[in-house]
């Protein structure tokens, strides 16, 4: 998602990832990967709980899952995947906000 990050924000929009990662391992990734956009720590997983996204193989992370969420709190488009791995592209992301418009 980082290289097509410049292009989502384009389109008004912001990128928020969350990891059931620790904060201290979050932070690692954000950094080896270079990272901008806000990438947020779930080590309690409450908010892949409450997105009912946790991956039933392995209940310690979440399932692939891309959310586009309108700015009045509405769901307007997602992407799930069982298949940890496999993320929505950015230009998934950007075709998908571009329909919303």
């Amino acid at each position: 998602m980082q290289t097509g990050y410049e292009d989502i924000k384009a389109q008004d929009a912001e990128i928020i990832a969350i990891s059931a990662d620790s904060q201290v391992l979050t932070g690692i990734t954000k950094q080896n990967l270079g990272i901008t956009y806000l990438l947020l720590s779930d080590e309690n997983t409450e908010a892949i709980d409450a997105y009912n996204v946790i991956d039933t193989g392995n209940m310690s992370i979440a399932r692939p899952a891309t959310y586009i969420i309108h700015q009045d709190g509405r769901v307007v488009w997602k992407s799930l995947d069982a298949q940890f791995g496999h993320r929505s592209s950015s230009d998934q992301i950007l075709t998908a906000l571009k329909e919303l418009e």
